[in-house]
């Protein structure tokens, strides 16, 4: 649509990223272009920028009042993480219509370069939910005399990132539960649940190993299921709104009574999905991986474990199934390692060293800057052939000593 002698009005962001989105983070330059097309002269007071940035929510709840009474109660709250505002053309008073000041701009294509920081304090990463948002675009405003303002505006993406190469989102999470069914005075026998996943942390598109246990002692039907759900927590005048949703889930096979299944790393696929938001005041983002047993006519047996969803994947060099336990497990079984009751002579000198290498090392003529006691101490012991090795220990007295202090030292664990 054409307005006046303005053939188009538009924000673009200078993308450094091969997918060409407009993606940043904290204390990240954010680049662009306003650009204008005209088809005719055109006089400009100003031409401004404002980028802003902010979390918001917003519900409803209906309140009774009384008898035929009724009323809606709002909820709502903002926080401001940025507020920038820049002028590309002209000056910053523009609430006159006079001729003085204008800026003449050509027929043809026009780009105005604009740029900014965004703050190095934590942003809460873009989110679009049900009660609330996290949103931030830079909106640019032409001012012409006797005309309203022309306004472009354009959201940009802020991913808080999250490392999920730390110890906390590499520990394992596990637990375990039991149920036992009853129905008037009978009482059947209990369905127990185990379950663990090798890490807290996981980005999208990664897969989660479930390892689980299920055993059906009751004499009903029962089946294993897992499913990843997001919980959207929003806060606004001391009052809570939850909105929990289905991200992935999996189903396993049918358990009759008396029946055991196992999970050995059973795959549950994470979808493209928001990260987390743990750090905004007004909108939290978790997620947590519940694995439960299904039982008809009764309430489920569940197992709720926490999850992190990151934006830096896990790195290379590490495993997936390492963990500090399972180090620390290796570790001990390395020392519990056995040594030999007799070690093995050694090679003899001999053996390891030819006469001709024994030749060549023995040089007699030392240079003038190696000079001096010192170097030919060192020349001198260096060269000399190791002592001979013998089972029969010279100081009997000072061995038997030694083996029962160290005894004493050792730990019985080990």
């Amino acid at each position: 649509m054409v307005l006046g002698k303005v053939k188009s009005f538009t924000v673009n962001y200078d993308c450094h990223n091969e997918s060409n989105v407009p993606v940043f983070a904290s204390g990240d330059s954010v680049s662009g272009r306003v650009v204008i097309e005209v088809t005719g002269e055109i006089r400009v007071k100003s031409l401004r920028i404002h980028a802003k940035g902010f979390a918001k929510v917003r519900w409803t709840e209906s309140r009774n009042a009384g008898s035929n009474t009724a009323y809606t109660q709002n909820y709502t709250e903002e926080v401001e993480y940025l507020n920038h505002t820049d002028i590309l053309i002209g000056h910053e008073r523009d609430d006159d219509n006079s001729e003085e000041g204008l800026t003449t701009i050509h027929s043809g294509r026009h780009e105005y370069a604009f740029s900014l920081e965004l703050p190095q304090t934590p942003l809460a990463t873009s989110f679009e939910g049900k009660h609330g948002s996290v949103r931030y675009w830079v909106k640019a405003e032409l001012h012409r005399p006797w005309l309203l303002p022309m306004k472009a505006k354009k959201e940009f993406t802020v991913f808080e990132h999250i490392d999920i190469n730390t110890p906390l989102l590499l520990s394992p999470q596990a637990g375990t539960k039991e149920k036992t069914l009853c129905c008037w005075f009978c009482t059947s026998g209990p369905i127990s649940l185990s379950a663990k996943i090798e890490r807290k942390g996981y980005t999208p598109g990664e897969s989660i190993q479930i390892f689980a246990e299920i055993e059906n002692c009751s004499s009903r039907m029962v089946v294993p299921k897992a499913a990843v759900y997001q919980t959207q927590t929003f806060y606004a005048k001391g009052k809570m709104k939850e909105v929990k949703q289905l991200v992935a889930n999996l189903r396993g096979e049918s358990l009759s009574s008396g029946k055991t299944e196992t999970w050995n790393g059973k795959m549950l696929k994470i979808p493209p999905v928001s990260p987390s938001i743990l750090d905004c005041s007004i909108i939290r983002v978790e997620y947590s991986l519940m694995v439960y047993v299904d039982i008809p006519g009764a309430m489920n047996l569940s197992l709720n474990l926490p999850l992190v969803i990151g934006t830096i994947p896990l790195h290379s060099f590490g495993s997936r199934t390492s963990s500090v336990s399972s180090h620390c497990s290796m570790t001990m079984s390395w020392l519990g390692m056995a040594l030999p009751e007799r070690p093995e002579a050694p090679p003899s000198y001999a053996e390891i060293v030819t006469e001709e290498q024994r030749q060549r090392l023995e040089v007699t003529a030392a240079r003038d800057e190696f000079e001096g006691p010192l170097f030919a101490y060192i020349q001198e012991f260096r060269f000399q052939p190791p002592p001979l090795y013998s089972e029969v220990d010279p100081n009997p007295d000072h061995a038997s000593r030694t083996e029962e202090e160290r005894r004493s030292d050792t730990c019985p664990s080990r």
